[in-house]
């Protein structure tokens, strides 16, 4: 059994990590900006008693993570595995009309907000079995990928989200603590949308197993959720 915090679970790639966490009888502390909104977190909580707690959290704001982080310490000692799945994705963005407001956001929820949450955590994290720390970022932020203009802001706040992988794994690797960064692939979500291939289950499930087999050799690495590397 593992403690595993992950955000972004109201929906989506989220909430099928704490489904799939559970069912194999992890404890998981899962966060969304509203937990009480979220119908299928409560449905869980209620199905796996005594092993899901939901906390609020925006990464956007800096008192949210603190708080999250001080309730989370209040809930348990140690944390073995932290899952920064919550983003933001603005649809529809055009060469010339970039915003600066979606730009700003972006890097708020999809960079500063997993590296503030990380690094709020690293006291019970440095207590975990093994401790790792996976980013769900995207192949769109591979700089050595891209061959277009799409999707701007998300692209180049999941391409620093990539450098702060590196630069967390580098800062960790003396604690412990495993740093990785993953695609989940095109997954059929509200994000991804219905044409996508992929399926949450097979993504997540895939993920899981890319989290649970990570060593020391795997930080700092960009990878698909089969585990095999993709260019920077």
């Amino acid at each position: 059994m593992q403690r595993i915090l992950v955000t972004g679970t109201n929906r989506g790639l989220g909430l099928e990590f704490v489904r799939q966490l559970l069912a194999r009888g992890d404890r998981v502390i899962a966060t969304c900006r509203h937990p009480g909104k979220a119908l299928a977190l409560t449905e869980l909580a209620a199905a796996h008693p005594g092993h899901l707690h939901t906390l609020p959290l925006d990464l956007a704001s800096e008192r949210s993570i603190a708080e999250a982080a001080r309730e989370t310490a209040a809930l348990t000692d140690t944390l073995d595995a932290l899952i920064n799945n919550a983003g933001m994705l603005v649809s529809g963005e055009r060469f010339g009309a970039v915003e600066h407001k979606s730009l700003v956001d972006s890097f708020a929820a999809n960079v500063a907000g997993p590296v503030l949450l990380t690094q709020a955590l690293i006291p019970l994290l440095e207590k975990g079995k093994s401790p790792r720390v996976l980013s769900i970022t995207s192949r769109l932020g591979s700089i050595a990928g891209t061959t277009a203009f799409g999707t701007p802001s998300y692209a180049m706040s999941k391409a620093a989200l990539n450098m702060a992988t590196r630069q967390l794994a580098a800062a960790l690797a003396p604690r412990g603590i495993i740093v990785l960064c993953a695609s989940p692939g095109w997954v059929k979500t509200d994000m991804g949308g219905d044409n996508a291939p992929v399926t949450p289950h097979d993504s997540v499930a895939g993920l899981l197993k890319v989290l649970d087999a990570a060593t020391k050799n795997d930080a700092g690495r960009f990878v698909d959720y089969k585990g095999a590397s993709i260019a920077w």
